[in-house]
């Protein structure tokens, strides 16, 4: 969105749902982006890092810039950074976050994911750090947790303990890995969301990898995923109505216009929004009056399972290691980028029921792969959507002549295979390798190789 566009007025809710209108691409220049957070530790005494100590948050930030990345700046504080289309960000923990550039094929996309973990080592051992790619922190508390020093979190940490019980600890002690894809149409889009949401627990099975809180087993193979189910209701979770008749463009519009505002942004200055929906923003409830910008910023903090905004965000995987996040991104890509593949994971999904789905999402946080409800399977689910996804990426490689990016699916179709989690292997270790010690988890990982401490 140009300058000028953001701080065009809204006057309609029309206007709205064009800007997800906006999002539609043609199939050939469809792109895939990856994020992925991890969390960095001090080696002295395995304590998070934080923004002014040293090493610090603030001192990897300034040391990053020798290679070309560019300060992304508030208060005087450097906040973030950009290159070609990249940037790292921090999350409010000081999560360390990559939101890679948008590629055209896995290859390019595993690549970029090599590179940042091989100059996030080298800093570790430069500065005595450790980094850890995990759904949540395995070794402190909440109030261990050093902040960072952005106004967006300063309002959203106010916000998050009025709606529910662990907001505070998703903003700070969860990492996930996030893939986003395009869409060509809206109906090509109410196909991708229904997809996506109705296997995003599955996927959360398959990638489940956060079995530790303070130093000890917590009963969940996937902790990240019970945390953002008691975060906020409003702006979190399972959109049962992405599966309604006439679902599209509008409706997302409708359901955002009736999720409660964190702020509003005006001159870089973060002001409060009082729990105003956006919908009564319009109506004229503040004497400010919105600007795109506005709207822009409104749907990025809303976090579903799925998210929708200039393109599709699937949000359920705990994070993980460079092996990991290229297969997640080739999960995806075989699911949704190839016309047979999508049509296949229609038709798997058309005769599950919504309550059938939340039941079995639920489940999936403790029972990882082994979660069952009604006719629903999880493990049986993961090895079909394996299965579609590799042919969809064997026929993509053939449409646009690259190499098959089928290699990249190996994780997954080993842990479909012997229904073994990273999770279950930590866990393995915790009680076997490591004498029930998790900062040998910390400690250990990743190895040289850039594999996961499970291999």
């Amino acid at each position: 969105m140009t300058e000028t566009g953001k701080c065009t007025e809204i006057n309609s809710a029309t206007r709205l749902a064009e800007y997800f209108e906006k999002g539609n691409k043609p199939a050939e220049v469809w792109g895939i982006g990856t994020e992925h957070e991890k969390f960095l530790y001090r080696a002295a005494d395995l304590k998070r890092l934080d923004y002014f100590s040293f090493p610090g948050i603030g001192m990897i930030l300034g040391h990053m810039q020798k290679y070309g990345w560019e300060p992304v700046t508030e208060k005087g504080n450097v906040i973030g950074l950009k290159k070609d289309g990249a940037s790292i960000s921090l999350e409010p923990g000081g999560q360390f976050e990559l939101s890679g550039r948008n590629f055209r094929t896995v290859h390019e996309t595993f690549e970029e994911t090599k590179v940042h973990f091989d100059e996030l080592r080298i800093m570790c051992r430069e500065f005595g750090m450790f980094s850890l790619a995990l759904g949540f922190d395995p070794l402190w508390e909440r109030e261990d947790i050093p902040w960072m020093p952005k106004e967006r979190y300063a309002r959203m940490r106010d916000y998050m303990p009025l709606k529910g019980s662990l907001g505070l600890d998703m903003m700070t002690r969860t990492a996930t890995i996030q893939v986003n894809l395009d869409y060509a149409s809206e109906r090509d889009m109410v196909r991708k969301m229904q997809v996506s949401q109705a296997l995003q627990s599955t996927v959360t099975a398959i990638f489940a990898n956060s079995p530790f809180t303070g130093g000890r087993p917590n009963g969940y193979l996937s902790y990240r995923a019970k945390v953002w189910e008691d975060t906020d209701p409003d702006r979190c979770g399972f959109l049962p109505f992405i599966f309604d008749k006439g679902f599209g463009f509008e409706r997302y519009t409708d359901y955002l216009l009736d999720v409660p505002m964190y702020f509003i942004i005006r001159e870089g200055r973060y002001l409060p929004a009082g729990r105003m929906t956006f919908r009564q923003f319009m109506s004229g409830k503040h004497q400010l009056k919105p600007v795109m910008q506005d709207w822009e910023t409104h749907v990025s903090t809303v976090f579903p399972d799925v998210r929708l905004k200039q393109f599709i965000e699937m949000r359920g995987a705990d994070g993980s290691c460079v092996r990991h996040i290229a297969a997640l991104a080739a999960l995806w890509v075989g699911l949704l980028y190839d016309e047979s593949s999508l049509e296949e994971a229609v038709a798997l999904i058309q005769d599950w029921d919504t309550e059938t789905m939340q039941e079995v999402r639920a489940r999936v946080p403790r029972e990882g792969l082994r979660a069952a409800y009604g006719n629903m399977k999880v493990d049986q689910i993961a090895r079909q959507i394996v299965r579609i996804a590799s042919s969809g990426l064997t026929r993509r490689s053939t449409l646009l002549g690259i190499d098959d990016e089928n290699s990249y699916l190996e994780p997954v179709r080993e842990i479909t295979a012997t229904g073994m989690t990273q999770a279950e292997h930590h866990l393995r270790n915790y009680h076997e390798r490591w004498k029930n010690d998790v900062t040998k988890l910390v400690k250990g990982w990743p190895d040289s190789h850039g594999r996961c401490a499970c291999g």
